[in-house]
């Protein structure tokens, strides 16, 4: 697995991710005590508030991200946001109303967006093996997992020596560092499609279509575009602009089956995770009454689960195949939350006090194992389903689709445990999670191979395209690796 790390410009992108998601932990812990300080028992309310107004700027922000990384070089786009993020995090130290907590969240969280779409799609750039793609998702599944792990311990070593507000800084390092560490770098895109359009040429883009009849072209002017599939020739293609890579990555999404169950088990991860990060500071203090620092402990008990999993799952995935993880992973989630609110419906925390807090950490573990089981293949889905030219624009729709059950479930999270109770949080999330697996096992089919067949008949006879196609008459099959593209608007149906 650290095979990958021999790459100089991946080392160096995995180190930015580390250094900054570390930081990024750090100012989880320190974001739940501010609100806590600000507003006590509505706590999970403000939390719910904040985190939701990072999801607004994901959402809005984010399918952007694609657009930007055609007109602004990747390495000045992911640097800057750092800085930007860098800049928010320096001040958060000093608010004292809870509508600056917003305001400064919402910032740091639209520099995130326009970074992380970015990042996600310039690492197949830098590793285009499959086998070494599969171990850098792995890689940076751990790299998230420090948030939830080693960053809360760490904030509760700190949080003994200093006040929380001190984490923030810490925050700050970490995205100085991650600037620093991406600056030296030549990026792939820099190179190629990227330089087309910043100087307004024709661009020779890599074509959408499996074949190597129509190419999208990447530059502002028509591009020639070489298709990518075992097709010959080359064909004319349409330059693309900015807003054609949302469009593009929004329609592969709506009509690719195993993408749409993938935005299911984005929700089924929502609920769960919305629960953990919004919840879990009202939970230890006022529910079981420990202090500040055992916060940090149940959030570092959720990483090791999702950090366990992470480490197995190139072995496991080899074995069982993405789907059959995937889905009861989701179910896993679904129980885990169901658990919690018979616990917290029965008030068995208060009858078994000296059980409660261990209880916890094992249900936090487990949480933490079924997220990292659903999130980690997701990026081979991605993969799967799109050719390299169209990558940067379905990463950034996914980062905007998966983000809005994000939108979701935060304020779903906090405004129902202020108001109702952490069992009734506990148990919509629980149902939100629940119909999301179900979705998705309807949604993604059991077989779901890489090549399918599939006819043309809207192409004219003699189309480079339908070179390879078997039989006679007006109508031929052939097959190849399907994606939605310009060729491929619809997936197809069964071919006899």
């Amino acid at each position: 697995m650290l095979s990958v790390l021999r790459d100089r410009t991946y080392l160096h992108l995995f180190l930015a991710q580390v250094v900054a998601l570390t930081g990024t932990g750090l100012a989880t812990v320190a974001l739940a005590l501010l609100a806590y300080d600000l507003a006590g028992g509505q706590a999970a309310a403000v939390l719910g508030t904040a985190l939701a107004l990072k999801m607004t700027a994901y959402v809005g922000l984010a399918p952007l991200a694609g657009a930007l990384a055609r007109r602004v070089r990747r390495r000045t786009l992911l640097v800057g946001a750092d800085l930007v993020r860098l800049l928010a995090a320096l001040v958060l130290p000093f608010v004292d109303r809870v509508w600056q907590v917003y305001a400064l969240v919402l910032l740091l969280q639209a520099a995130s967006a326009v970074f992380t779409p970015a990042f996600q799609a310039t690492i197949p750039r830098v590793l285009p093996d499959e086998g070494d793609y599969t171990r850098a998702l792995t890689l940076s599944r751990l790299a998230y997992d420090l948030e939830s792990l080693v960053s809360p311990v760490l904030a509760a070593a700190l949080l003994a020596l200093m006040p929380y507000g001190w984490l923030f800084a810490g925050t700050a390092a970490g995205f100085l560092l991650s600037a620093l560490l991406v600056l030296p770098l030549r990026l792939p895109a820099d190179a190629d499609a990227d330089a087309s359009v910043r100087d307004g040429t024709p661009g020779a883009g890599t074509g959408t279509g499996a074949g190597a009849g129509t190419g999208a072209g990447t530059g502002t002017g028509a591009g020639t575009g070489t298709g990518t599939g075992p097709g010959p020739g080359r064909g004319r293609g349409k330059a693309r602009g900015p807003g054609s890579s949302r469009v593009l990555g929004a329609r592969v999404f709506l009509a690719t089956p195993r993408l749409r169950a993938l935005l299911a088990l984005d929700l089924a991860v929502a609920a769960a995770g919305a629960l953990v990060l919004v919840d879990t500071v009202v939970l230890v203090q006022d529910g079981l009454g420990r202090p500040a620092g055992d916060v940090s402990l149940a959030l570092a008990a959720y990483g090791a689960g999702s950090m366990t999993v992470a480490l197995l799952l190139p072995r496991v995935l080899g074995r069982t195949g993405d789907r059959a993880l995937m889905l009861p992973a989701a179910g896993a989630l679904a129980a885990a939350l169901g658990l919690l609110t018979a616990g917290l419906v029965s008030g068995w925390a208060d009858a078994h006090p000296a059980a409660a807090w261990p209880a916890l950490l094992v249900l936090w573990l487990w949480l933490g194992a079924a997220t990292s089981a659903v999130l980690t293949p997701g990026g081979r889905l991605l993969r799967r389903s799109a050719a390299a030219a169209d990558l940067p624009g379905l990463f950034a729709a996914h980062f905007s689709l998966s983000h809005g059950c994000w939108l979701l479930t935060y304020p779903l999270a906090g405004w129902l445990a202020a108001r109702a109770g952490l069992a009734a949080s506990a148990a919509a999330l629980g149902a939100v999670a629940l119909t999301a697996a179900l979705a998705a096992a309807r949604l993604w089919p059991r077989r779901d191979p890489e090549q399918l067949a599939h006819t043309h008949p809207e192409l004219p006879a003699g189309h480079p395209h339908m070179a390879d196609a078997a039989g006679a008459g007006p109508v031929r099959a052939h097959v190849h690796a399907f994606r939605i593209d310009a060729l491929h608007r619809h997936w197809p149906t069964a071919v006899g």
